[in-house]
């Protein structure tokens, strides 16, 4: 849809994401008339600022000073020298003929990011220098044939101009040209004004009205309940927010955001758990947080989504789920390496004066992120409340147990002799960007994740798709669960990791699961998992399966790292990585067993590649029971 050259807009239809379609399950209902003359009252009526316009110099003037906004300065104008990166149709297709979705992202990525640096070094300088690369960005932009990804737009329907489908993608690019026309305003000549008008209303604003009003099917995230929901409604919001003078329509656009929003919280649990992973509770809960804080803006503080009770334990997710020593668990499409955006939990702690201490807190960089991120955050409302006084350093609890998700995080008592930590997951295999990974488990000495859960590969047509689960990181095989009679795990939501017991101390915390539901073995009769933390002189996780078959059949457990491993003595192995390791010592009660290791032959977010551990039952059987006992090694033993 090129609207910069034609003008002519697109008609519904559907595209694929995973398996659903952009336009197919969601049902969408107006929120009624009658809430959003409540929060049309609630606006100005010509826009109220979102943020300090390029035109209020005593506050730019101010940031200019700042290194952050001087360090976009020097970016902006090494963009100068810089032509903008070609995007032919022929990158967009290669997704499609190939399902790699890296090449035309890359390139995709760099130019949408210029709109942030362009604007950012503009209103720091506020010489014109940077508004003829910005137009010619504007009009590059506007030249594409769609804004949506193309994996999330697979039969191009997007790109051939049969439909307009709003994603991740089109919301973002329509946010960042409304919110750039916000804060340049009359610096901009009327003919770019009028281009980022035309096109964020047609591929865009429109489609969403529309599917509100019923007059279209409505995109899948509507009423989805993972990140694909906050994302898309902050990006639409923002927009109309950034762009429509008139208060009504303002209001309509809000009042959708704050009806479908609600769905997004419906993803979590009642106790707060992300199941997607802290990498899309960053990405999803950081956009819900963006909306919120926008609309509260807008409202002037009469229309606050943060505080909602729903949002309340969400918001807290990020800070809840660290193991020990900054490590958080890898479950789901989440990077090994990832940690809550500090910009956002402080945001989250001054908004809900949590208190936290002062260590969980970053400073909004105007280097980071998104232009709207910087709209949100860095350029808050000086006069936001602040929080209440932070505390020091605290000591962690013990424990965290999201009781509704199975997940349980044991740490050290203060006295332990060893820092080791875990994570120990039950839930199921129908979760949001879900692994098959019932009874996984993380295991932490010092700062270092020694047994891990192996995280997320690189995205591939593969990975959402029917064939996920070929993936040897996605499904069981790649994690520390059970194979069972030579059979993984299989999805779905029936596969569960039943809670038959939990026992919690300050010197022991007990874990046990029900894994049966997740193999489809006919002779399995029985399979349960126990996780023993014990934090008395130095913590180790104890870690028993029990199995019976009605009759013989083979059974192999796993462990998962980065690192290196070896076989110390019979039964006793020591796996290392980075400096820190563990002794994993095994007992089968007799029963022979085999260690071998295979490395995990995928893409992975990471330098190096896993390796499994597998623990194997010499000969089939028809009872077993298998221990291993973790415990942080003394020294590193080279393998």
């Amino acid at each position: 849809m090129s609207l910069n050259r034609s003008g002519s807009d697109a008609t519904p239809g559907a595209t694929f994401f995973a398996f659903l379609t952009l336009a197919s399950l969601a049902t969408a209902d107006a929120p009624p008339q009658v809430r959003i003359d409540e929060i049309a009252a609630m606006l100005d009526k010509p826009p109220a600022s979102l943020a300090p316009l390029c035109a209020e110099r005593r506050v730019w003037d101010e940031l200019a000073r700042r290194k952050d906004y001087q360090d976009v300065l020097a970016a902006a104008e090494k963009l100068l020298a810089e032509p903008l990166p070609e995007q032919p149709d022929e990158l967009f297709l290669d997704y499609s003929r190939t399902g790699n979705r890296r090449r035309w992202e890359r390139v995709a990525s760099s130019r949408r990011a210029r709109v942030k640096t362009l604007v950012i070094a503009e209103c720091v300088e506020n010489k014109g220098r940077f508004l003829p690369a910005f137009a010619t960005l504007v009009h590059a932009l506007c030249d594409e044939p769609t804004w949506v990804y193309p994996a999330h737009d697979r039969a191009l329907r997007n790109f051939r101009s049969a439909q307009v489908d709003i994603d991740l993608g089109s919301s973002y690019v329509a946010a960042e040209l409304a919110l750039a026309r916000h804060l340049l305003g009359d610096k901009l000549e009327q003919e770019t004004r009028a281009l980022i008008e035309t096109n964020v209303q047609a591929r865009v604003l429109v489609p969403f009205r529309e599917m509100v009003l019923g007059q279209r099917e409505p995109n899948w995230w509507l009423t989805g309940t993972n990140n694909w929901n906050s994302v898309c409604l902050a990006g639409v919001t923002h927009t109309a927010l950034a762009l429509l003078e008139d208060r009504a329509q303002r209001a309509f656009y809000i009042a959708a955001a704050e009806q479908y929003s609600k769905n997004f919280l419906r993803g979590f649990t009642a106790d707060g758990y992300c199941s997607e992973g802290l990498g899309y509770w960053n990405y999803g809960f950081g956009r819900y947080a963006m909306l919120g804080e926008l609309v509260n803006r807008a409202t002037h503080g009469r229309l606050d989504l943060m505080a909602l009770d729903a949002a309340r334990q969400p918001a807290q997710f990020g800070r809840r789920v660290e193991i020990i020593g900054g490590v958080y668990p890898a479950f789901a499409d989440c990077p090994l390496n990832t940690r809550p955006d500090p910009v956002l939990t402080s945001y989250i702690d001054r908004h809900l004066r949590l208190g936290l201490p002062a260590s969980a807190h970053g400073e909004p960089d105007a280097r980071r992120g998104s232009l709207a991120q910087v709209v949100a955050f860095a350029l808050a409302d000086r006069a936001a409340p602040s929080a209440e006084k932070r505390g020091a350093a605290a000591i962690p609890p013990l424990r965290t147990w999201f009781e509704d998700a199975g997940v349980l995080i044991c740490r050290p008592a203060p006295s332990s002799a060893g820092r080791l930590g875990v994570a120990l997951k039950g839930g199921h295999n129908a979760e949001h960007h879900n692994h098959n990974d019932i009874g996984s488990f993380i295991v932490v000495t010092g700062n270092q994740p020694v047994l891990v859960d192996p995280g997320t590969e690189v995205y591939t047509a593969r990975t959402f798709s029917s064939r996920r689960y070929d993936s040897n990181v996605l499904n069981s095989f790649g994690h520390p669960v059970p194979v069972v009679a030579g059979t993984l795990q299989h999805p779905g939501a029936k596969a569960r990791g039943r809670v038959l017991r939990t026992g919690f101390t300050d010197g022991q915390d007990t874990l046990v699961l029900d894994l049966r539901s997740a193999y489809a073995v006919p002779a399995l009769q029985r399979l349960e998992r126990e996780f023993r933390y014990e934090r008395g002189g130095t913590a180790r996780l104890v870690l028993t399966d029990i199995v019976e078959f009605a009759e013989p059949e083979r059974f192999e457990v796993a462990l998962v790292t980065f690192g290196s491993w070896c076989q110390v003595k019979p039964g006793l192995l020591r796996v290392e990585d980075e400096g820190q390791a563990v002794d994993v010592e095994l007992e089968t009660d007799g029963a022979e067993f085999v260690v071998r290791s295979k490395q995990i032959d995928e893409d992975v977010r990471m330098p190096r590649k896993p390796t499994r551990i597998a623990i194997k039952l010499a000969q089939p059987v028809r009872a077993a029971r298998l221990t291993m006992r973790i415990t942080p090694a003394v020294t590193a033993a080279k393998p």
